[in-house]
């Protein structure tokens, strides 16, 4: 993969960087979860490189808290949190260590040369940019990651109960672009809850990522999805007797039976993830 040099500025705009301790466990719980292989890969340019936290926010935590799920798996892993801000990074750099990198940057990742990346989280940061920035930005970070390598983003409550997210595939080069956004395949839309705020669907909608917040309007098919799933959910309403948890599960195995392409293993259900695969 070559290398891509960084401009001197970052690209991009500071979030408001509040976070909570353990706000994003559920991510990396997801990550774990569903492709551990892609932090233990040492196959090629797999071998040196990074899981980048994009948009770490005021301090720390949210990057270290993943160093120490993702380095369970695989101790060597290096990782890089990323901030716009200056302050954040000052701020940060005391916790570096010959594994963990802070460094100054945006969409345009702060690499150096030979320097790969095979996982980036990008959590509560596109959702203050306009929707017509949403591929621009994806565009930008495909240039960093190895074939085969993912990005989730998203949105989450402030505590982390709620979040939704896309999963997307850095794919082959030259393989054409699907969804518009080229580099990029997207592989399914997740949706995960804790089940400490009990269990409404709609409420997905007011976190959905920048892509498609906007979008639950007729016509669209994620509108299409929330209608049947609302209307699962309240078919299946009795099981709310047994538990938000049982509730979840019965309205995502009546979706699937609807024919929407939902994983119904209980791995993921019984965990509070949803994992939907929209066509196309």
């Amino acid at each position: 993969m070559p290398y891509v040099r960084a401009s001197k500025k970052p690209e991009g705009f500071p979030t408001r960087g509040k976070t909570a301790s353990n706000r994003l466990r559920r991510v990396d719980n997801f990550i774990l979860l569903y492709e551990p292989s892609l932090l233990t890969r040492t196959d090629g340019p797999f071998a040196d490189s990074m899981f980048v936290d994009l948009g770490y926010g005021f301090d720390a935590r949210t990057t270290l808290e993943s160093a120490s799920r993702f380095r369970r798996v695989n101790p060597n892993l290096k990782i890089l949190g990323v901030e716009i801000d200056r302050e954040r990074v000052n701020a940060a750099l005391p916790f570096a260590d010959e594994k963990t990198f802070f460094r100054l940057g945006g969409f345009n990742l702060p690499l150096k040369e030979e320097e790969h990346v095979r996982l980036i989280r990008a959590f509560n940061v596109l959702r203050q940019y306009e929707e017509r920035d949403f591929a621009p930005a994806y565009e930008r970070l495909a240039e960093y990651v190895l074939p085969g390598g993912l990005m989730i983003e998203g949105t989450s409550t402030p505590y982390g109960q709620l979040w939704s997210a896309n999963l997307a595939r850095r794919m082959e080069g030259g393989t054409p672009a699907l969804s518009g956004i080229e580099g990029w395949r997207m592989e399914a839309l997740i949706f995960s809850t804790n089940f400490r705020l009990g269990f409404d669907a709609e409420e997905f909608q007011t976190i959905l990522p920048k892509n498609l917040i906007h979008r639950v309007v007729p016509g669209e098919p994620i509108h299409d999805f929330f209608e049947a799933w609302k209307r699962c959910t309240a078919e299946t309403s009795a099981t709310k007797n047994y538990g938000a948890r049982q509730w979840f599960i019965a309205a995502a195995e009546r979706l699937a039976e609807r024919g929407y392409a939902v994983a119904i293993q209980r791995k993921w259900l019984t965990r509070g993830y949803l994992i939907w695969r929209p066509e196309g």
